[in-house]
């Protein structure tokens, strides 16, 4: 079950960041949104409906998701750029996904992800130097995250809920 639920693994963290990988990671980040509409919108609503593997969220669910996760991570990052170690607000994704609005038409996601993408790239791409070792402290974990392991944690979650995706249509067969 895990394979289906991280298909390309959890995310790992490298300790020592380049300049040219963060930029590798930044471009990835910046073309997620499309990725995703070029997956989902030939979809039915039935299969839009169906759960990416057995107890977990359906297709819809991860569009939506992914603009409600990035949106809080921009945040973070924004708060984490202007303020000395921030303590930031977690959010229950599982009660998010819930909501009536993950019920709503995959577009309205689509547009919402790719703003907030945009928007956070712009971000990304102004950080420099020592700027990426800026912290916000998770108090679930009360732990620091670097602006560098954000941009790893971020580029890495959109790929995953792609792979969810496009896993699942393989397995079943839709084009």
């Amino acid at each position: 079950m895990e394979h289906l639920q991280y298909p390309i693994g959890k995310p790992q963290y490298l300790k020592s960041v380049t300049d040219e990988q963060r930029a590798e990671w930044i471009e990835e980040f910046s073309q997620a949104p499309g990725q995703l509409q070029a997956e989902v919108t030939s979809l039915s609503d039935a299969q839009l409906d169906t759960p990416y593997r057995p107890g977990g969220w359906t297709v819809r669910q991860v569009c939506h998701h992914l603009p409600d996760s990035h949106s809080n991570g921009y945040v973070r990052t924004k708060l984490a750029l202007t303020e000395d170690s921030p303590i930031i607000k977690p959010y229950l994704e599982d009660l998010w996904a819930k909501l009536p609005d993950s019920n709503l038409p995959v577009a309205s996601a689509l547009d919402h992800y790719r703003a907030v993408q945009a928007r956070w790239t712009a971000v990304w791409k102004s950080v420099q130097g020592k700027q990426w070792a800026r912290t916000y402290i998770h108090p679930e974990y009360m732990n620091h995250y670097s602006l560098d392991q954000m941009l790893q944690l971020y580029s890495w979650h959109g790929n995953h809920h792609l792979a969810q995706i496009t896993g699942l249509k393989a397995r079943m067969n839709w084009k």
